[in-house]
């Protein structure tokens, strides 16, 4: 059986989905009233679910006439794509949130798993056998994905 966070992302997918627009606008109270849950439980699942690494942007605004728009990232050219991997990586990137990163342009089918291994791997090596600093390893980790990932989406 799912738990509640995925089935709270479940609906907010299928909302998605059925929208003509690439975006929705929600209420967290009622939301929170449907999954029988606190509103911080909502929260949770757009900070973990919802980010731009996942192709997602949110929009919130607090108070009695409060909402949360969950806008949909699209990429429509090749370019816009490799532009928007670009600003996910930034200046600096630890190991960990590139794994992550990674995971998430697989699953949004802008590289392969083989990519992603291949990739995971060699930062993985490049991170092990550095002599920098940390700061300077994950602005390393960050150059060297980030002209990876412009060379496989060109």
């Amino acid at each position: 059986m799912q738990n509640l966070t995925e089935d709270i992302e479940q609906y907010i997918l299928d909302l998605l989905e059925e929208e003509q627009e690439n975006f929705i606008s929600l209420r967290r109270k009622e939301l929170a009233q449907m999954f029988e849950c606190v509103p911080s439980q909502i929260n949770y699942v757009l900070r973990s679910r919802f980010t731009p690494e996942h192709g997602y942007l949110i929009e919130s605004r607090r108070g009695e006439h409060g909402y949360i728009k969950i806008l949909r990232i699209t990429c429509e050219c090749p370019e816009e794509q490799k532009n928007h991997v670009q600003d996910l990586i930034g200046e600096r990137i630890s190991l960990k949130e590139a794994g992550k990163l990674l995971r998430a342009l697989q699953k949004r089918n802008f590289i392969t798993v083989r990519e992603r291994l291949i990739i995971d791997i060699a930062l993985k090596h490049i991170a092990e056998t550095s002599q920098s600093e940390k700061a300077d390893t994950e602005i390393m980790l960050a150059d060297i994905l980030r002209r990876m990932l412009s060379g496989l989406m060109s």
